[in-house]
């Protein structure tokens, strides 16, 4: 994949929070089509770098390209070039699947007739058209997550972030969503951006694998280059020898993400 031009470019990216360095001095590309995990220990800057790459925060210092548009001066641009599933559910649960999807087509102005093809392509690529018109509360955790999935790419972004979509779930709800994450990477060459806890999920699915800690970014590469570097027979094992074994304590990034978590849950 060499030859193919990045589609995320990010170079010498910081943020701080009153003093504090939540991400430092980060570069790094990503190539359309390519399966990217994002990996590292809690407070590390995961989400921070997200939020930063997706228009909800702007950075300290630093420069990023999603899909040649710049977050800060394009951000129309940029939000039609992507779509989000973050950890927490965002779906209006007094709506049924499909309304959840026509309001998400209206929402980017895709014209109702395709609207309505790509609502039960995608719904039936993730195994919820028969359930179309049962109300989002009535749906498990991961029928959730799978409508997220299907609504996240309704406008046919060329790259889907996805913040830990199976955190929470069951062993076969996680391996059905990667299966359908999978499906649409092959079908539509949607390029995937994930975080995740799950480092089997990130072996047995990434191209490629970034693992920040403490802000920086500390690795980069495809996991068996990781395992190589690091001498050792699991992506599990490498990433404990890149980023240590000691428990780590909430900073400025982890802060933030329960801020959004609250303001979220203020909006319901």
């Amino acid at each position: 994949m060499s030859h193919i031009k990045p589609i995320i470019k990010v170079r010498h990216l910081t943020k701080k929070f009153k003093g504090l360095t939540a991400v430092d001095d980060i570069s790094f590309e990503i190539k359309k089509g390519e399966i990217a995990a994002f990996l590292g220990p809690n407070g590390a800057g995961k989400t921070t770098t997200i939020r930063m790459l997706t228009t909800l925060l702007g950075p300290t210092e630093g420069e990023i390209l999603i899909n040649g548009f710049n977050p800060l001066s394009q951000q129309d641009q940029v939000r039609k070039s992507f779509g989000i599933v973050f950890q927490d559910s965002s779906l209006d649960e007094e709506l049924t699947a499909l309304e959840n999807m026509e309001f998400h087509g209206i929402l980017y102005k895709i014209p109702k007739e395709m609207r309505k093809k790509r609502v039960k392509n995608l719904l039936e690529i993730v195994d919820l058209w028969e359930r179309r018109n049962s109300l989002v509360k009535t749906f498990s955790g991961g029928m959730r997550r799978r409508l997220e999935i299907a609504r996240g790419l309704l406008h046919h972004p060329k790259i889907f972030f996805l913040d830990e979509p199976t955190l929470g779930l069951d062993t076969q709800t996680r391996n059905k969503i990667w299966e359908h994450i999978h499906q649409l990477n092959q079908k539509y060459q949607t390029t995937i951006f994930f975080t995740t806890h799950y480092l089997e999920e990130a072996e047995k699915m990434a191209n490629r694998i970034a693992i920040i800690d403490k802000g920086k970014i500390v690795a980069l590469g495809t996991v068996d280059r990781l395992k190589r570097e690091t001498k050792t027979e699991s992506l599990e094992a490498a990433y404990l020898a890149i980023t240590g074994k000691d428990i780590r304590e909430e900073n400025a990034g982890s802060l933030e993400k329960m801020r959004m978590r609250m303001n979220r849950m203020r909006k319901r």
